[in-house]
């Protein structure tokens, strides 16, 4: 009789795994959304900090593009979010506000380079979530939105690796010089 229970218990339990997946998954869209968010917000306040701080005027470009197409994209990624339920942050996170303020201390070639390496780290780390996202994703409409932005992140990491090389921050691989 307890193997019987014991089994029944056991069925149930695995019968219920597919019902108990599917909100992890979401919660996963869900992550990759509010991480979307926070990590456009810092894009556009790095950005509109490097088009006023840096000495480059490739390295000014490069942050007044990332400040709009970030912008773009954030706006696009409000409306997702209404339309899911989903709560973003409304103010940049501490680390990224940390990074800013540190990146607010420099100038000059150190400002360009320290901003340039920080984009290659950063754009490398979003294509990869977003390519993720855009394969993997659950949601067909968070998947489709990373699919569409997906190709914009790989040419600003294209930028980034030209510039940071312009600007002797990096070479492309991402080893300093």
């Amino acid at each position: 009789m307890r193997k019987a229970i014991g089994a029944g218990t056991i069925m149930l339990s695995l019968a219920a795994l597919p019902v108990l997946a599917q909100p992890a998954a979401k919660n996963a869209d869900q992550t990759f959304v509010v991480n979307a968010a926070k990590g456009g917000m810092a894009e556009v306040e790095l950005g509109k900090l490097a088009a006023e701080k840096a000495t480059k005027d490739a390295v000014k470009k490069f942050g007044q593009r990332m400040a709009d197409d970030h912008l773009k994209a954030n706006d696009e990624l409000k409306s997702l979010a209404q339309s899911k339920g989903i709560t973003l942050p409304t103010s940049v996170d501490p680390k990224d506000k940390a990074t800013q303020d540190r990146f607010a201390k420099l100038s000059g070639d150190a400002f360009d380079r320290a901003y340039m390496q920080h984009m290659l780290a950063d754009h490398r780390k979003d294509v990869a979530a977003f390519r993720t996202e855009s394969k993997s994703g659950k949601d067909p409409d968070v998947k489709a939105w990373a699919g569409k932005t997906l190709p914009t992140l790989e040419e600003h990491l294209k930028l980034a690796q030209d510039t940071a090389k312009d600007v002797g921050a990096v070479g492309t691989s991402g080893r300093k010089r």
